[in-house]
């Protein structure tokens, strides 16, 4: 028998109400530390850097057991504002500034862009990118996960530009063109690299259009121009970030 357009429905709003119930326990369990898996975080962290596929992989299975694709664990955001917090003061040191206008300023970014991309690309992937099949329960993505894939995507890029850049601050601080393509070079691999684990965060959803979600991958060859076009005009992105502050 076919599902009708009532079941439909039912379990639309069956869908949005789990959401709702799962971001509001996702809030709560911010203030209690003690229940956080860390470990597993750092190792999520880890795999990051050295095979991405595997955190998609894992999560995938972990959404089995679950119920949802989303992290019910806030230890990953945690984490990631506390090295954030402390990259951010180790610039602010370095340039002389005031710590904790600099540290919130970069959680107002880190936050900010994720609400952003994460609302786009949830929509995006709810509206345009999804299969639907007349025999099968309707899948959504859920917003707590196009988050949790914008804090997957973060990470590698903080330890290129926040620790990287700042081993590399007496070459890169400098008007030459050496200095420039460095810095631009780690501009771009850090976006690139954003992009391309955003892509495979999508990609793993089984009820996602793999042709659709591959166009995410082509903000790249953008990138890579931008990235070109600033080195030949000798315009460094790790001077100009620097000055903002």
């Amino acid at each position: 028998m076919l599902p009708s357009s009532g079941t439909s429905t039912y379990s639309s709003h069956s869908t949005t109400g789990r959401s709702i119930s799962n971001g509001s326990l996702y809030l709560r369990r911010l203030t209690h530390f003690a229940q956080m898996d860390f470990e597993y975080t750092f190792t999520q962290m880890v795999f990051l850097l050295s095979d991405p596929r595997r955190v998609y992989k894992l999560n995938s299975w972990r959404s089995q057991t679950k119920g949802q694709w989303a992290r019910d664990d806030p230890a990953f955001v945690v984490s990631l504002c506390c090295l954030i917090g402390a990259g951010s003061m180790a610039f602010a040191a370095a340039r002389g500034l005031r710590p904790v206008g600099v540290v919130l300023t970069h959680l107002s970014v880190f936050f900010g862009s994720g609400v952003l991309i994460a609302s786009i690309l949830w929509w995006i992937s709810n509206n345009h990118c999804r299969i639907r099949h007349s025999h099968s329960v309707d899948q959504k993505v859920e917003w707590l996960y196009a988050f949790d894939v914008h804090c997957n995507a973060y990470f590698p890029l903080f330890v290129v530009l926040y620790v990287l850049q700042f081993l590399l601050l007496p070459l890169l601080d400098s008007e030459s063109r050496l200095s420039a393509f460095v810095a631009n070079t780690l501009y771009c691999c850090a976006l690139c690299y954003y992009h391309y684990i955003s892509f495979l965060g999508y990609l793993f959803l089984p009820f996602l259009n793999k042709k659709l979600v591959t166009s995410m991958l082509y903000p790249i060859a953008v990138i890579i121009v931008v990235t070109l076009v600033l080195t030949l005009l000798r315009l460094n992105m790790t001077m100009y970030v620097l000055n903002l502050f």
